[in-house]
């Protein structure tokens, strides 16, 4: 517990200073659970033009988007701010977490920990208990678990796409544009049934990088619904053996980046 006290001060240092002036603290955790919502909206609007897409109603479509919520804004919550890694690099001040006796990754995370984005989380949790509130799910004991273990599971799906993508940036600094078609382009991929995604892209986003087994798959088997491009039911319960695949490869290419690093000297 001893090693934990020097991540505990940095954490509470950054809750003083995120709240210290109080009504912009609001604001700002008001402005972003608005963003979320109108992410979110966007299923709304698709649905309002046709009742069914892709073969799926509003109210399954809607748990998709409720697991790739809920998931996605954890992850954005705990390490989406090191897609900063490509300034830190550019500036050279990454030398300074280097001389630490801590951990990289954790130092870099909290350095500047949005809780801004506490109210996103929020947002995301609810529209995931709208969207199973909305369905028929049969509540046995494996839908219980998996209804848990999903939006986790995404959570370090979407965390190691932000670890990877930032990652990038100990070779090629100028990688942001790339990283973000990634991260905040893959919660928008599985924010929507992939049946409406074409075939190739479908096969490289879904099943080639894994975005098909943050929401599309656990939904299907929280459904009970037979997958129309022929997956068995249980490829639901898969998740996190992806997330941890993902995180593995993560970890790796970080650890790379890390040994590859070279200081700019300023």
């Amino acid at each position: 517990m001893a090693d934990l006290k020097p991540y505990a001060a940095l954490i509470g240092g950054r809750f003083r200073s995120a709240t210290t002036y109080r009504a912009s603290f609001a604001v700002e955790l008001l402005t972003n659970a608005g963003a979320t919502a109108v992410d979110v909206s966007t299923i709304f609007v698709l649905f309002h033009a046709a009742k069914v897409v892709g073969g799926f109603t509003l109210g399954e479509a809607l748990l998709m988007t409720g697991l790739t919520a809920s998931g996605f804004v954890l992850a954005d919550l705990t390490v989406g701010n090191i897609d900063q890694l490509k300034t830190y690099v550019r500036m050279g001040t990454l030398d300074s977490v280097l001389v630490r006796p801590l951990g990289i990754l954790p130092q870099l995370v909290i350095a500047d920990l949005p809780l801004r984005k506490l109210m996103r989380f929020v947002v995301g949790l609810a529209v995931l208990v709208v969207a199973v509130a909305s369905n028929d799910i049969a509540w046995t004991a494996g839908n219980v678990v998996l209804l848990i273990v999903a939006p986790l599971a995404g959570a370090v799906f979407f965390g190691s796409i932000f670890v990877l993508s930032a990652s990038l940036a100990f070779w090629w600094v100028d990688s942001g544009e790339v990283g973000a078609a990634f991260t905040y382009g893959g919660r928008d991929f599985t924010s929507y049934p992939i049946t409406v995604y074409g075939t190739w892209f479908r096969a490289i986003f879904a099943y080639g990088l894994g975005f098909g087994f943050v929401s599309y798959h656990p939904a299907l088997t929280l459904l009970g619904r037979a997958d129309p491009l022929g997956l068995p039911a249980w490829a639901g319960y898969l998740s996190p053996l992806v997330a941890l695949a993902a995180a593995g490869i993560a970890g790796f290419v970080w650890r790379i980046g890390v040994r590859h690093y070279r200081s700019t000297g300023s």
